[in-house]
């Protein structure tokens, strides 16, 4: 059968760079990979020496909590042009998280009536819901819970108590899935923040002070303890802080399902460097702390990262521009930036070659295994989906007022990343040329937890 796609380029398969390689598509799915003489096709794509990589899996996303359901289509856009080709989406959804199947099901309808990228899709319990819809929600297809130790709204983002927190642990584990955690102490940031407001100190400096590294850890190790407790799958969804994954790895060592996430923007912003520029465009929840850039690459050298992820926020600037840090929203924009940063900021530390293969496993093929979506997605490898991205090395500035997600603003604005997204293809479908998207809005696909 003559395929409909064949791309040429270097290979990043999950064992070995292959220069000179061809990847055949037929349908949805890769139907055969090699090298040297390749069968006809109905479409060549021939990218020369760049990279042809399996297409990202953003494993923290947040499309739906400034627009609700309908910011699929926005923010799916975005998701092509950073060679993202599955989201894994947080259920802080606007104005309701998803905590019961009613939710689930309207969440997935909007994956379908609005999405261009594939989806899979967290859960959550709302304070004193009970565990009563775990177990449903989890058989639907969800890949993991999201719960938080720092309440941002009462409704959308609340915290959840330790007791409940005990409860939807023990829940969790019949279920098989990891309970993620935004891991902050409560009464630690309420207490910095009012004391910072009573002193008139509202400018962006005193965010990360307000938010200091001892209430991430408390919340850490606190939640790390009830996995030990319970045998549950316990995941801090972002650490900012080297000691932060230290504790992960140590409770890991002593048997408890444990695993850390890291976000791009830890290893490439500082706070003392970056904040005198950027200001609120650079808030976060946990801040970008000062002097830990050399230390969370570390981390990710020694193998102490499950895989890094965007935690893409789709809040427009205006929600930045404000009188005082504290009322500024936290999260940036980050689908379009999460590979270029990272393989930009890697190229300088290991080389092209080893920075484009580390970002093929830290934001592809370990995201999918650890969501449960290997091996359809998450590598090139024969029957997966023809989920593929083209890396172009050169030299590229990044203009946020051309981003595809609505926004338009972003901290990353006027810096040179040394490599670009040139193509993004879909489950076998060409849905960005490097210049424009392709795909249809509900082109996009729910994609449950195997």
């Amino acid at each position: 059968m003559t395929p409909d796609l064949l791309i040429r380029g270097t290979l990043v398969l999950p064992d070995r760079l292959l220069p000179g390689g061809w990847i055949a598509v037929s349908g949805q799915t890769i139907a055969a990979i090699g090298e040297g003489p390749a069968p006809e096709a109905g479409r060549v794509i021939d990218a020369g020496t760049s990279y042809i990589v399996p297409g990202l899996v953003d494993g923290q996303t947040h499309a739906t909590s400034y627009k609700g359901l309908p910011g699929f289509a926005a923010t799916s856009q975005s998701a092509l042009a950073g060679g993202i080709t599955t989201l894994v989406d947080m259920p802080y959804d606007n104005p309701d998280p998803l905590n019961t199947i009613e939710r689930f099901e309207a969440k997935r309808d909007a994956v379908e009536a609005h999405s261009h990228a594939d989806v899979a899709l967290y859960g959550t319990v709302a304070p004193g819901q009970g565990t009563g819809q775990m177990m449903p929600l989890a058989e639907a297809g969800i890949c993991a819970f999201k719960i938080s130790s720092m309440e941002s709204h009462p409704v959308r983002f609340p915290r959840l108590s330790t007791a409940d927190t005990y409860d939807i642990l023990e829940a969790s584990v019949p279920t098989g899935l990891p309970v993620g955690l935004h891991n902050e102490d409560q009464e630690i940031v309420r207490a910095r923040i009012a004391a910072f407001k009573a002193a008139g100190q509202v400018t962006p400096e005193f965010h990360e002070p307000s938010r200091p590294e001892i209430a991430e850890l408390l919340a850490t190790a606190q939640f790390l303890e009830l996995g030990a407790a319970t045998g549950a799958h316990v995941h801090i969804v972002h650490i900012s802080t080297p000691k932060g994954f230290r504790m992960v790895r140590e409770q890991a060592e002593r048997g408890v399902r444990a695993t850390g996430e890291l976000c791009v923007h830890y290893l490439h912003f500082d706070a003392a460097r970056d904040t005198p520029r950027l200001g609120a465009r650079m808030k976060v929840s946990p801040p970008l702390r000062a002097g830990y850039i050399e230390a969370l690459w570390q981390a990710c050298e020694a193998g102490e990262v499950a895989f890094i992820s965007s935690d893409h926020s789709s809040w427009p600037i205006d929600n930045k521009l404000v009188p005082s840090i504290f009322d500024a929203g936290a999260g940036i924009p980050g689908l379009e930036t999460l590979g270029p940063s990272f393989v930009t900021d890697g190229a300088a530390r290991w080389g092209m070659d080893r920075a484009v293969r580390e970002m093929a496993a830290q934001m592809a093929e370990r995201p999918a295994r650890f969501f449960g979506l290997w091996p359809r997605k998450g590598a090139l490898t024969v029957g997966a989906d023809a989920d593929i991205a083209v890396i172009e090395p050169g030299s590229f500035r990044f203009d946020a007022s051309s981003t595809r997600d609505g926004l338009n603003w972003s901290p990353y604005d006027g810096e040179d990343f040394s490599v670009r997204v040139a193509t993004t293809i879909r489950r076998g479908e060409v849905v960005w040329d490097g210049t424009r998207i392709l795909s249809t809005a509900g082109s996009g696909r729910f994609i449950p937890r195997a």
